[in-house]
């Protein structure tokens, strides 16, 4: 039988398959007033057309747990009631196709306040509907970019309970899956590394000091998220640097860590903390990441990055790499790829009944 397309169970909830949708930000939100960052007809097609092609959890994209969090004004938010409601068209129609919804929680830190990628994701000023990043230190992400006011210790405190409010709202709103956004050079991936991070304070310098924030953040979500569901960690392997950098060693001894704080899966991607690093990106590039976690600490895990191939998938996962694997760009390319990848591997997979006359 395909390892992709069987059932996999996480305290009490079970994904139908393991072809999962990576979050990806389609920017595509209300810029400003009260629907700023609600999900629009934009977010419902997109997600429902993956769900309508088999894929058995979809991670919504990026969604910032205050306006400061977002990476772009056109980001979703889930800081407030008007959000979540939008939220629920997408979660129940989800459910509705044997998709488990879930949703990334984010805050984009120093690398916030930037336009649209296809309009140069260039830093917007205040006359742009912009405003001033925040991080962990006063180090600009890159040339030509703000540098970030320094969050103070009753910054990260608040930051953390914004956190744990979007948990709840986020159940509310219908997720079933919840995940922290820790990579790609966003705010708590700020704090892991020491390439971002120059704290003095208990927030820096050693490794306990800069995985600090991250453990807060996961126990004050895992606090307000149920018991029964589970909580999900993405964080990126490596920075790609030479040296003063965060390392796939960090990741291996995070993820020890992640685990006894009550995480269920880490989600493994890699870079977007440095900018212009040099990444040797090629088909199934980031598995050996996933599968070293894997290895060494018992954390399940999911792998992501150049995975296209339903073969590429099924082996990753029947060589013991993953448990699961996560597309984004290739379902960008074709929403039915679960379904196409279960007739190629001889598996059955949900369709909707009105395209049964497609099966």
């Amino acid at each position: 039988m395909s390892s992709l397309f069987q059932p996999y169970t996480l305290r009490s909830l079970t994904i139908p398959n393991r072809a999962w949708m990576a979050p990806m930000c389609q920017y595509s939100a209300e810029v400003f007033g009260p629907n700023a960052g609600v999900a629009g007809d934009w977010h419902l097609t997109h997600y429902a057309a993956r769900a309508a092609g088999g894929t058995g959890l979809i991670l919504v994209e990026a969604t910032a747990v205050s306006p400061e969090g977002r990476i772009s004004p056109a980001d979703l938010g889930i800081w407030n009631d008007t959000q979540v409601a939008a939220f629920r068209r997408i979660t129940r129609f989800l459910k509705s196709q044997n998709t488990v919804p879930g949703v990334q929680l984010a805050h984009a830190g120093r690398k916030a306040s930037t336009d649209r990628p296809w309009k140069g994701g260039a830093p917007l000023g205040a006359d742009e509907h912009g405003w001033q990043p925040l991080g962990p230190s006063p180090v600009p992400f890159d040339d030509g970019h703000p540098v970030p006011d320094e969050l103070t210790r009753e910054g990260i405190a608040e930051i953390v309970g914004q956190f744990a409010d979007a948990a709840r709202r986020a159940l509310d709103a219908g997720f079933e899956i919840a995940e922290v956004h820790g990579a790609h050079g966003y705010l708590i991936g700020e704090f892991l590394s020491p390439h971002s991070n120059r704290r003095t304070d208990e927030y820096g310098g050693s490794f306990d000091n800069r995985v600090r924030f991250a453990l807060e953040v996961v126990d004050a979500v895992r606090a307000v998220w149920p018991e029964e569901l589970p909580l999900f960690f993405r964080i990126s392997a490596t920075d790609w640097l030479e040296e003063h950098g965060w390392t796939v060693d960090d990741t291996v001894r995070l993820a020890a860590l992640l685990k006894e704080h009550g995480v269920d899966l880490l989600d493994v991607s890699s870079g977007g903390n440095a900018a212009r690093v040099r990444i040797p990106a090629g088909p199934g590039y980031q598995v050996p990441f996933a599968a070293r976690v894997r290895a060494e600490t018992g954390l399940p895990v999911a792998a992501v990055g150049l995975i296209t191939e339903a073969e590429q998938a099924e082996k990753i996962l029947s060589n013991g790499e993953a448990d699961a694997v996560l597309l984004g760009r290739e379902l960008l390319r074709n929403p039915s790829w679960a379904r196409h990848a279960a007739r190629t591997l001889g598996a059955e997979v949900h369709v909707p009944q009105q395209y049964h006359r497609s099966v």
